[in-house]
């Protein structure tokens, strides 16, 4: 049985940075916390203290638990903590993992009772940890490792059917892993569907502006949305439809990621969609924005879509969404220039 699960590690995960990387054993999690050293399940009976678990007078085949078998499931087990303590909430598992681990153990050869040696207790000072490799890096990855993953696993993402069968590419996020400032925009639009990038048409153009105007660069700050694909427009040549409530739903774990990860210090909604897709219905993006709100902890400013601003050119609502970022640069601590403050204001 340890050769079996053994062999299951070394083809299904890959060792790097002195940790064991692939999450897909959340298997062997649950059996690490059914197997003590001196308890094993063999042919459907617990042998710890020979209590079965099923009535017969079949009796079970008792061997002796590897240590080194302990030791990988203390290995596996540690690594999952890390990951939850890292706020990992989704792992990636290949389809030849979970076939593996699918598949009988063999059944071993029975030993004698009178061959079993009690194994020592361990040590207790002993500390759990993986299996050390010769020059291993760091057990911690950085930010731009931890956003690649993530990305990864939304690339291969199909909780809506419609959606993946009907996206060019999966839209994942852009920008600075570091930013105290992050972007959240509803979806991805035809130019962000064909480019792999958010913001990237006329709306993401003056993003981009007001974004330099506040004296920052697109590459300094985060931008990402919703939802992570262009939703489906069946029957329609051209435009854009409001994402579904259940495919934020479904798509918002990856934003919260995403933001767990980069841990901004201010974040702007943009648009009431974001602003439902982050914290609910709301009165109305006209009655809330410019008031802060707060998501997963951190400040978040709603103001308007860069797309209604190309709709109503109408200063007013210019010095609308601009008041919204000098709250935005005053919360960062940003220097702000008397010119700064006077923008999209009317001459006297």
């Amino acid at each position: 049985m340890f050769r079996k699960l053994l062999s299951l590690c070394k083809q299904a995960v890959p060792r790097q940075h002195g940790r064991i990387q692939d999450a897909a054993f959340n298997k062997l999690q649950n059996t690490a916390e059914i197997l003590a050293p001196s308890s094993l399940q063999c042919n459907g009976n617990n042998i710890a203290g020979g209590n079965a678990w099923t009535s017969g007078p079949q009796a079970a085949n008792i061997f002796p638990v590897s240590s080194d078998y302990q030791q990988l499931l203390d290995a596996v087990i540690q690594h999952l903590e890390d990951l939850k303590a890292d706020g990992v909430q989704f792992v990636n598992v290949s389809r030849e993992t979970l076939a593996a681990l699918r598949q009988p153990l063999p059944q071993p050869a029975p030993y004698s009772q009178s061959t079993i040696h009690p194994q020592p207790a361990p040590a207790p000072s002993v500390v759990r940890q993986p299996p050390a490799i010769a020059n291993a890096a760091p057990q911690t990855r950085s930010k731009a490792e931890a956003l690649d993953a993530l990305r990864k696993q939304t690339m291969s993402c199909v909780r809506c059917p419609n959606l993946a069968s009907s996206r060019k590419t999966v839209v994942f996020g852009v920008g600075n892993p570091d930013a105290e400032l992050m972007f959240v925009g509803e979806a991805p639009g035809i130019e962000e569907d064909q480019q792999g990038e958010p913001f990237v048409g006329a709306a993401g153009q003056l993003l981009t502006r007001i974004i330099q105007t506040m004296g920052l660069s697109r590459s300094s700050v985060y931008i990402a949305n919703i939802l992570k694909c262009r939703p489906d427009t069946p029957g329609q040549t051209s435009g854009n439809r409001k994402p579904a409530p259940i495919e934020m739903q479904n798509c918002l774990p990856y934003l919260q990621q995403q933001i767990e990860i980069i841990k901004p210090r201010v974040l702007v909604a943009l648009g009431a969609t974001a602003v439902e897709g982050l914290i609910g219905k709301t009165e109305g993006i006209t009655k809330i924005r410019g008031q802060w709100r707060e998501y997963l902890g951190i400040p978040l400013m709603p103001t308007y879509h860069p797309a209604y601003l190309l709709r109503n050119q109408s200063l007013s609502v210019k010095r609308q969404v601009w008041e919204d970022m000098l709250k935005v640069m005053e919360k960062l601590g940003m220097q702000i220039s008397a010119k700064q403050r006077g923008y999209f204001l009317k001459s006297t």
